[in-house]
């Protein structure tokens, strides 16, 4: 399992946390909202930018990092 930080370009309501499978929902400066959490696997990645991409936000940055044993 990977934990994956999602930048996107706009302000996304901590509302959607739930669709977007219990993403933690942070700001970054007036106009860019980050979403993070454990993602399962690559096809779940994907799955979580075509919703960003049906939602109509831009896309910033993408990073990615192993979870090492113990943390989530």
């Amino acid at each position: 399992m990977r934990r994956v930080k999602i930048r996107v370009k706009g302000r996304l309501d901590k509302h959607w946390s739930e669709w977007f499978d219990g993403f933690d929902i942070s700001y970054h400066g007036e106009d860019e909202t980050v979403l993070s959490g454990p993602i399962r696997d690559q096809a779940a990645l994907y799955g979580m930018l075509t919703k960003l991409r049906d939602l109509g936000l831009w896309l910033v940055s993408l990073q990615t990092m192993e979870l090492t044993a113990g943390r989530e």
